[in-house]
């Protein structure tokens, strides 16, 4: 087996949720470039369609629908859209993600705790839901659930994100527990600190980022084009014996 059979998506339906920027474009780009036909989903139909219109462009097949997946109405509205339009999903990218408080983890508004708890829970589990439910009638499929590495160490005054990144983890677990007797396999990627306009409160500040470099061995934050590989061994041929798996990619922040 070559490695380009090895990472081949040809034939494929891949659905990356927060995709229209940061870590899910960059996830959505290369699943395109090794032959899925991507779905590109986030809340605002315009950055999706952005997308999908630039990996059309350099000749991948890609689409843009819009859902917040913190709402369920729409999380069953897009799965109803690729039934009628696909019949069949192989892939799917949880990515989008909502972390609106920086600040003691006490006095945590219950606004946002709400908020948090569900986009980063309520809507992992329900579109995971949906997936194995589709993936299981056409012979299995690949889940990849983009948890951090805050969900093992929960980062400075991102106590509520830490802890719905955490349930992350033990969601990806349970799903690939339950869901391997129908060829389902379903993994998570822990990014570690990573330049992203999601991550601006800790990347764009230099007191905050000096801080956390302190604990990186390799001195800096990732791009976001560092994190699609691991998605794409997850997904593709190569991963095929590989789930329930929780993989950092952090520059070391975990074991420093």
């Amino acid at each position: 087996m070559t490695p380009s059979h090895l990472f081949d998506l040809t034939g494929q339906v891949a659905v990356v949720t927060g995709a229209s920027r940061g870590i899910g474009e960059s996830i959505a780009r290369l699943l395109a470039a090794a032959g899925a036909h991507v779905v590109v989903v986030s809340r605002k139909l315009a950055g999706c369609e952005a997308v999908a219109e630039s990996i059309r462009a350099t000749g991948g097949r890609a689409e843009a629908l819009a859902c917040h997946i913190g709402e369920l109405e729409q999380i069953d509205a897009l799965w109803q859209a690729l039934r009628e339009r696909h019949g069949r999903v192989d892939i799917l990218v949880n990515n989008a993600a909502a972390n609106p408080y920086f600040g003691p983890i006490a006095a945590t508004d219950p606004g946002a705790f709400q908020k948090t708890v569900d986009v980063n829970i309520r809507g992992y589990f329900f579109m995971s839901a949906r997936a194995v439910t589709l993936m299981a009638t056409h012979g299995g499929g690949a889940i990849v659930n983009v948890s951090s590495v805050n969900g093992l160490l929960p980062g400075a005054f991102q106590g509520i994100y830490s802890i719905t990144k955490a349930a992350v983890i033990s969601m990806t677990q349970a799903f690939a527990k339950e869901h391997a007797k129908d060829a389902i396999r379903v993994n998570a990627l822990l990014p570690g600190p990573t330049d992203t306009k999601f991550a601006a409160t800790i990347v764009h500040n230099p007191d905050i980022l000096q801080m956390v470099l302190q604990h990186v061995p390799l001195g800096r934050v990732a791009m976001p084009d560092e994190m699609a590989g691991a998605v794409l061994y997850f997904v593709s041929r190569a991963g095929s014996y590989t789930t329930g798996a929780c993989l950092p990619v952090d520059g070391g922040y975990l074991i420093a």
